[in-house]
């Protein structure tokens, strides 16, 4: 049976409507439903031209194990950057101060007033490349909202501050001089992968 997103005029959100997970569009219903529930929001963001966003869908939201474990103990909001850029933004400024980047899927845990309080990109099924299975971090995330609840508060209070700060912060005036392009370059070289291309390591993502 299809779920909530069939209803959806998003060519992005319509692709995942036979997915096995009960995917909410982002919305009143959803937060409504994690309040009463007291479950954590599970957002997932991302668009149509985005090869990862298709890998993960195929092997973790068309998987009914996979999908069993995130409708247990999470509300699922699925939603689509290009339709919601406002959303994409925040949430993605969460994920960069999380992680130190930022790309698409974007996976993101909320508390049921919408606060992240953990988050990331891709994840795999098996653990791969330093990165943990998808199937670890539900079972983390959702252990660490149960059980140690505080530890999760504190971690969002702790970000919704950085992520105030930062929208308030302003740009000095001035022109930019060798220094400042010295540092930017030598900051990307670093990171640069001369083998293979790209910054980082795999899997890659297009970054904000």
């Amino acid at each position: 049976m299809p779920n909530r997103l069939a209803d959806e005029t998003s060519p992005y959100l319509l692709q995942h409507q036979n997915n096995p997970v009960d995917w909410y569009p982002w919305g009143p219903e959803a937060l409504e439903r994690a309040r009463a529930g007291d479950k954590p929001i599970l957002l997932s963001i991302g668009y149509s031209a985005c090869h990862w966003c298709h890998v993960m869908e195929h092997e973790s939201f068309e998987d009914p194990a996979t999908a069993e474990a995130m409708n247990q103990h999470f509300v699922n909001v699925k939603v689509d950057r290009e339709e919601r850029p406002d959303l994409d933004s925040i949430y993605m400024n969460a994920v960069q101060q999380m992680t130190g980047h930022g790309g698409w899927p974007m996976t993101v845990f909320l508390t049921p007033g919408g606060v992240p309080f953990y988050g990331g990109t891709y994840y795999p099924p098996e653990p791969r490349h330093g990165m943990p299975s998808f199937r670890q971090v539900l079972a983390g995330v959702a252990d660490a909202y149960r059980n140690r609840r505080s530890e999760v508060e504190r971690s969002a209070a702790e970000l919704h501050d950085i992520l105030r700060q930062s929208s308030a912060l302003r740009a000095r005036p001035g022109e930019l001089d060798a220094g400042i392009l010295d540092r930017a370059f030598h900051s990307l070289a670093r990171n640069h992968d001369a083998r293979h291309g790209g910054f980082g390591d795999a899997p890659k993502f297009p970054s904000r």
